[in-house]
């Protein structure tokens, strides 16, 4: 029985978001208009679960390049009506479009000047009547089996709110560096601004060596960097390998009569390795890392000289992981 309730559930939500499809028509795009020209900020206000919802849809139009903030319609009332302006929009949210709370603030919202987008259920209610653009968010019915709890409802006008969020980002042109740029912590930070260059080993802790040595002395360099690979360069400096312990396992599988003493790096390093440009975001060089199967990348410059050396523990230990 639970199971058969948890996926009607499903149903009737996946339902209420797929009819959104065909409401999104010129009224939509009369408010994705009238925010895009809006010089001020995007205030969403709204009471109980609709007002939760609307936290959440002011807080992706400010992380996708529209400046918003939530306003409680009851503190409203007690004097932060003050936050609104002529210049800004007003999201009001309510199923039913009667809302006390939200109906309460309309003339004095209209008074102030500031344009108003009804997000309802209720397109003959007092807020659509006092809205500048209505977006239909009604549902048919809510997924609670008592047609009560905001469900159904809830969950189609969070949608409709990410779609008016996800079309400004896209008309505004918000790129990666954009959306870094509000996102400086967690993971999702590191992940968007966290380069090479910031975990890679350099100077004493990137070996570079040059082709014509033997393996013995790239063994003895690497040790000393407390590395795990080292750079392969030819006489100008350009990269042409890498070498690590497994070439030499790999070479000395095939012939073990061979010494490191006598046997070169240009015989035994991998050439023409998989490498990453410096500046190149470094969740870049952790995908490379991940699909090639491999421990260490190359960094190097726009000449193709070795610059440094990303290792697979570094960028786990920055808390980059796939």
């Amino acid at each position: 029985m639970s199971l058969k309730r948890a996926r009607e559930v499903l149903r009737v939500e996946a339902d209420a978001v797929r009819s959104l499809i065909r409401r999104v028509d010129a009224r939509f795009e009369r408010a994705v208009n009238l925010i895009f020209k809006c010089r001020g900020k995007v205030i969403v206000t709204g009471i109980g679960k609709p007002g939760l919802i609307g936290k959440k849809i002011s807080a992706t139009l400010a992380s996708t390049g529209t400046p918003s903030f939530f306003m409680h319609p009851a503190e409203a009332g007690h004097g932060d009506l003050g936050m609104v302006t002529a210049d800004d929009v007003v999201i009001a949210i309510s199923n039913s479009g009667e809302t006390e709370e939200v109906v309460r603030l309309l003339p004095k919202i209209k008074r102030l000047g500031a344009q108003v987008i009804a997000f309802t259920g209720g397109l003959k209610s007092t807020l659509a009547r006092h809205a500048d653009v209505v977006l239909d968010v009604g549902v048919k019915k809510e997924a609670c089996p008592l047609g009560l709890a905001p469900t159904a409802s809830t969950v189609a006008t969070l949608a409709m709110g990410d779609a008016l969020a996800v079309v400004l980002q896209e008309k505004r042109g918000f790129k990666v560096k954009d959306f870094a740029f509000y996102h400086p912590g967690g993971q999702l930070g590191k992940r968007l601004t966290l380069t090479v260059d910031d975990v890679m080993r350099r100077g004493a802790a990137h070996p570079i060596v040059r082709e014509e040595r033997s393996v013995k002395e790239a063994l003895l360099t690497i040790t000393k960097a407390r590395a795990g690979a080292a750079s392969i360069v030819n006489r100008t400096g350009r990269l042409v390998g890498i070498f690590t312990d497994g070439d030499l396992r790999r070479h000395l599988e095939m012939d073990g009569n061979i010494s490191a003493q006598s046997l070169l790096l240009k015989n035994v390093m991998t050439k023409r390795p998989i490498t990453v440009r410096s500046g190149r975001l470094a969740v870049e060089a952790l995908g490379l890392l991940n699909k090639r199967r491999i421990d260490e990348i190359p960094v190097v410059d726009k000449t193709g000289r070795p610059v440094g050396m990303v290792d697979i523990q570094d960028l786990l230990k920055a808390g980059l992981f796939l």
